[in-house]
């Protein structure tokens, strides 16, 4: 069994490529809103990009919304994906240990996505079950891009800010090597002193596009340490120009020419 961290490498590598794209799909703004249009809208996303992209990363928000219609198509997408890249399963998870664990059987079993988001407020324990699975992959929520990250990310510690305690623990659970962090990239800075204490842990970073963040800071800052920076953009691909399959495919090859250039 591969490690996950090692098969993000790997495909990365394969693809030339670190671009993950969010499909964070809202209905009402397709030009059918309809379930099996939306259904269809995703596969041919899929389909169109998939060669130049290795991972996926999907917000469940926008699925389970629709209650077992959302459902369905979060069952579907991996299989229209069928091992071709990763899956991230962005669902902020967290919670006691047994409720972690049947979380953790859903995302990685039940759905079958190949790594989930996970919030760390409850603690080690929390997070512990999700770890467990070798070769699925595990990002925790360490600084994010949200104007509200500064309620509690960047409050002290002992002298740390605690999103570098978050960036410890996170190296210290790593033993499967399948540990990464969710790190904003509209705060270069503070990416700087991350890097410092997460080593080689590879980072999923938002924030490049629609929220301002730097690409090629966030490339050069994650690829530090030997490490995999993965850069979700979201909005600034699917809703491209018209928001047509053609405009998704040149923002897609518009994006990888941008980051092969850094690399």
């Amino acid at each position: 069994m591969i490690a996950f961290n090692k098969q993000l490498s790997e495909i990365c590598k394969s693809k030339n490529n670190r671009l993950c794209i969010g499909l964070d799909i809202d209905n009402r703004k397709l030009v059918n809103n309809s379930i099996s249009y939306m259904d269809g809208f995703i596969k041919d996303i899929i389909e169109s990009t998939i060669d130049l992209c290795p991972i996926y990363k999907i917000n469940l928000a926008f699925y389970e919304r629709l209650g077992k219609a959302g459902y369905d198509i979060l069952c579907k997408i991996p299989e229209y994906i069928n091992n071709r890249a990763v899956t991230i399963a962005d669902a902020k998870r967290g919670d006691i240990g047994n409720s972690s664990k049947y979380y953790a059987e859903a995302i990685f079993q039940t759905l079958n996505y190949n790594a989930i988001t996970i919030s760390p407020y409850m603690g080690e324990d929390s997070i512990k079950p999700f770890c467990e699975y070798s070769d699925k992959g595990v990002f925790i929520l360490c600084l994010t891009s949200n104007s509200g990250s500064n309620n509690f990310q960047n409050k002290k510690i002992n002298d740390k800010e605690l999103y570098i305690h978050v960036a410890e623990l996170a190296v210290k659970m790593n033993v499967n090597d399948n540990i990464g962090l969710v790190v904003g990239a509209t705060k270069s800075e503070q990416m700087k002193i991350i890097k410092e204490y997460s080593f080689n842990l590879p980072w999923l970073i938002p924030g490049v596009g629609f929220q301002g963040g730097s690409l090629e800071n966030s490339i050069l800052i994650g690829s530090k340490n030997k490490s995999t920076p993965i850069i979700n953009v979201s909005r600034g691909i699917i809703y491209a120009g018209n928001g047509s399959i053609n405009d998704i495919i040149i923002a897609t090859e518009e994006y990888t020419k941008k980051i092969r250039s850094i690399l």
